[in-house]
Parts: C-alpha cells; sequence; structure tokens
C-alpha cells in the first residue's frame, strides 16, 4: 500500500501586501537603528558557514556497501512444496507473503533431497573515509563484519572493491583497503582538544544517501556506555548509513568515527556517540602492521571508589581504581598488588575513574616494565610491574572449598563473631592473613556482611589473628564509621560500620 505523504503548507503574502502590513506596524516617527553594542551582539550569535570545511573535506568521504552469501532454492529445482520460491529466489529469502507468518511457511515437497543453492545479496551500507593516499579507509568493523563482499564508492562516483586488512570487534574498528592511487585523505586532528559546545560536522551516506552533511556540536566527551572505550557525544544528526564516517571539527579535521545512536525508534533522537579519532588510529596501526590488536594486561579486578570509602582511607577525592581482587599467578600478584590497593596512576597517567585503567593497560605493549602508582594503609606506594598480553578467554576462579571452622568467637562491636582461616585457605586465595565471619547481626548485618566473609583489613591496619583483630575494634573510636576490607567469592569490597557504643 502506498503511503500517504502530507506537506505543510505556508501561506506566502504578496509584496504589496507585506509592505502595507509593514507600514501599519511601524510608527510614525522613523525608527532608531540599532547600537553598535547590539549590532556586534547580533554578529556574534549567528552560525558559523560551513560550506569551506565541506568542500575540503568532502572527497576524503566514501560510500561503502557490502554484500553477504545466503542458502536460497534454485528455481530448477522446481516449487517443491513452496510456491513462493520463486519470489525469494528473485527478492531474497526473507520474502514472506502477505498475511503469512514465518511459522506459516510451507516445507518439504518433492526436492527435500537437493540442496539449496548460495546467492550474493546485499547486506548494507556505511560510511567510511581515507586515511592514506594508497587506499588505506577507516570504518565501523559493524559495517563490513560477516560480509563475502566489500565494495567502495569515491566521491566521483568511482567504485573498487575492497579488503579486510584488519578488525577490531572491541573498540568497532576496521581497516580496509582499495587499489587506488593519488586518493585524497582526510587530515587527522586531536580528539584531545575538543570541548562540550565545540561545533562540530558529520559527512556519510544515512540511509544509502551518499555525501550527506549533518552539523551540530559536541555534548558531552569521555561519555561511558560500558564499552571499552570513551565515547564523543554530539547531537549532529546520524542515521544508519554514517557508521564508520568522520566526525570533523570546523578546521577541517577528523575527531570522531561515528559509531552508534542512542535511539527508540531506530533513527536520529539527538544523541550520537563517535569513537576519538586518537584512539582509533592507535588502532590503525596494531591493524595495519600485524592485521591484530594486542592488548596488554595486569589480573586485576577493579571497582570504582566511592566517596564514603575515600573519605576512610584518607585519600583527597574519589578517584582511582579500587583492586576487588588479583588474580593469582598474574602480573599483578607477581608485583606484590592487593586487594584493597587503590590505584591512582599507571606508566604517570592519572586514573581519574575506574574505566580509566583496563584502556591504559591495554594500550601498553604487552612485556612492558610498567609503574603503579598505589594507595595502601594511608600512604602512596611506587610499584614495578610487567604487563601481560590479554589472552582470547580469562581462566576460570577457582571453586571454594568447605572446611570445618574452629570455635567462633564472642560478637564484638560490629555485631561479628569470626574466627581464624586455615593458612591452606589463605594461601588458596592469595591471602596474606585474615579472619572469617561466622555469624553477623547488627550493625554488620545491615551493612551487607554474611558468614563466610573474609575480614582483610580495618581501615588502614591488616587483620591478623582474631586476637589482633578484637583489639583493633577494641581501640575504634565509636562515634566514626570504619572500613572494613571485605572478600567474599573471589571478590573484595570496602564496607562501613560503625560500631556500636
Amino acid at each position: 500500500m502506498k503511503k500517504s505523504s502530507h506537506k505543510m503548507r505556508i501561506p506566502v503574502l504578496s509584496a504589496l501586501t507585506a509592505a502595507v502590513l509593514f507600514a501599519a506596524s511601524v510608527p510614525m516617527a522613523q525608527a532608531q537603528p540599532a547600537s553598535t553594542d547590539e549590532q556586534v551582539q547580533s554578529a556574534s550569535l549567528g552560525l558559523p558557514d560551513f560550506t569551506g570545511v565541506v568542500a575540503k573535506t568532502e572527497d576524503g568521504v566514501v560510500n561503502i556497501r557490502t554484500t553477504e552469501a545466503v542458502q536460497v532454492r534454485s528455481p530448477a529445482m522446481g516449487p517443491g512444496g513452496d510456491p513462493y520460491d520463486m519470489f525469494r529466489w528473485f527478492f531474497g529469502p526473507d520474502f514472506m507473503p502477505p498475511g503469512m507468518a514465518p511459522q506459516q511457511r510451507p516445507r518439504g515437497g518433492g526436492n527435500e533431497g537437493q540442496q539449496p543453492q548460495e546467492r550474493t545479496v546485499p547486506r548494507g551500507v556505511g560510511s567510511g573515509f581515507i586515511i592514506s593516499a594508497d587506499g588505506y579507509i577507516l570504518t565501523n568493523n559493524h559495517v563490513v563484519a560477516d560480509s563475502n563482499g566489500i565494495f567502495v564508492t569515491l566521491s566521483n562516483g568511482k567504485e573498487y572493491p575492497a579488503k579486510i586488512i584488519g578488525t577490531d570487534e572491541r573498540t568497532d574498528v576496521a581497516l580496509i583497503k582499495i587499489e587506488a592511487k593519488d586518493l585524497k585523505p582526510m587530515v587527522i586532528g586531536d580528539s584531545k582538544q575538543l570541548k562540550k559546545g565545540q561545533w562540530v560536522l558529520a559527512i556519510g551516506s544515512p540511509f544509502g544517501l551518499e555525501s550527506t552533511v549533518t552539523s551540530g556540536i559536541v555534548s558531552a566527551i569521555n561519555r561511558e556506555t560500558g564499552d571499552y572505550l570513551p565515547f564523543i557525544q554530539t547531537d549532529v544528526a546520524v542515521n544508519p548509513g554514517n557508521s564508520g564516517g568522520p566526525l570533523i571539527n570546523l578546521n577541517g579535521e577528523v575527531v570522531g568515527v561515528n559509531s552508534q545512536i542512542i535511539s527508540r525508534s531506530g533513527g536520529f533522537m539527538g544523541i550520537s556517540l563517535a569513537i576519538p579519532i586518537d584512539e582509533a588510529m592507535n588502532v590503525v596501526e596494531q591493524l595495519k602492521s600485524d592485521g591484530k590488536v594486542t592488548r596488554g594486561r595486569i589480573g586485576v579486578q577493579i571497582t570504582p571508589v566511592a566517596d564514603d570509602v575515600a573519605t576512610a582511607l584518607g585519600l583527597k577525592d574519589s578517584k582511582g581504581a579500587l583492586v576487588s581482587s588479583v588474580e593469582e599467578g598474574g602480573p599483578a600478584a607477581k608485583a606484590g598488588i592487593q586487594s584493597g590497593d587503590v590505584i591512582l596512576k599507571f606508566n604517570g597517567r592519572n586514573i581519574e575513574q575506574m574505566t580509566d585503567l583496563p584502556r591504559i593497560v591495554g594500550g601498553t605493549k604487552p612485556g612492558q616494565s610498567s609503574t603503579l602508582e598505589v594507595w595502601r594503609k594511608g600512604k602512596l606506594q611506587t610499584i614495578k610491574i610487567d604487563v601481560e598480553e590479554m589472552p582470547s578467554s580469562s581462566p576460570n576462579a577457582a571453586s571454594k572449598d568447605e572446611k570445618d571452622s574452629p570455635a567462633a568467637s564472642s560478637a564484638d562491636a560490629f555485631g561479628l563473631k569470626i574466627t581464624a582461616v586455615p593458612a591452606a585457605d589463605l594461601k588458596r586465595l592469595g591471602v596474606e592473613s585474615a579472619v572469617q565471619v561466622t555469624e553477623a547481626t547488627a550493625p554488620a548485618s545491615e551493612a551487607g556482611l554474611q558468614p563466610g566473609d573474609l575480614i582483610l583489613r580495618v581501615n588502614d591496619k591488616d587483620v591478623g589473628t582474631p586476637d589482633q583483630y578484637a583489639k583493633m575494634v577494641a581501640s575504634l573510636d565509636k562515634s566514626k564509621a570504619a572500613a572494613l576490607l571485605v572478600l567474599r567469592a573471589g571478590q573484595s569490597q570496602w564496607v562501613l560500620i560503625t560500631p556500636s557504643k
């Protein structure tokens, strides 16, 4: 059914009518001209002219279309049990007659023994941009993934087949190449210089419409979405087909790679996300030289540093990454990193928030000796660590053995009864010393502690034997909350509890 289109009609006044209306609305006294200050303010509020930027960059943006192989029945196989097989041969395997549900598709027939044929069909359309005169093109991984053919169309209309040099699913970056010379590469900018409110442009192929230009401003920087990279958030109109295209500043430099949109409808709703070009080019260099991306690891699991925990530990602010567990035998364990440490710097780079650490470590070359700055027991410590290569899969955590425990102590000011931990268990868990909770009542139970938890530290002091722990609790200021480092199921976290008086 053909959809009806609605157009908004705007009344147009004749020149004579407009003049009469204007004359009627102006007093007989001559209107006063705007002051110099008003003129300057009006000029400063004008929109920038994007024509020069577009003319400078448009030739570096390309359209990318991909194909994939699907299995369909050949017309030579006959109609079989499905009279619509002929339509699927021409219109693709997903063709469905009106009113028929997928489960209603007839199966079987007289040609079950014959194998379906493989057919190449269009897969999708995306964008990309030229980064070298000899044909290297940067785009998104999801634009070219699972395709059996990639075709690049330049701004002059010439189309070239492309081959994949390398892809990185984690950052959604792909490097492809066409056999062409004397291309016009785009100028790579510095995404670290971006600021909120800065004008930016996107050029790409939304819905397959090649060389489409949209504009907007930078809405946020280092936007966290749970992915490996921090994104540039903009209000530039980006739609399906824009993926892989460049985000450009007013100097004509690429500052990002358009990658995602946040939408409930599937179309643009005011929020688009771009990969910072600095991060993308780091990936490209590895793809170009090795065909893959190698990342570093140190073998820790981390959590954010909460404000109240930072206060209890004596930190000035809640920056850094709190180590919740250390992988046995990993680089961090060998270097002496402990659960409860707060990592503040890695190779001199500040860890402003927890997610900064995996990105910085991941970008470190495996085998490289690095330096950690750690907050432990109220003091800064510098630790040397050797970064290892990130494996394809992480090892499974060891299961916890259930063992009989010695007799428990009486409840303390936290409402806890504790017992000693066997040396074998301490060794297996990679813990030097701890006590184990056998019973938890208020206030500890209200804070979330439960039997089986291990207490590793009270404030900045390591917990040794149950007697040492009892003396530590007895000496606490009952008017202040204490921070307990608790280990549960291989994960450690700080818990704040105010002792009962």
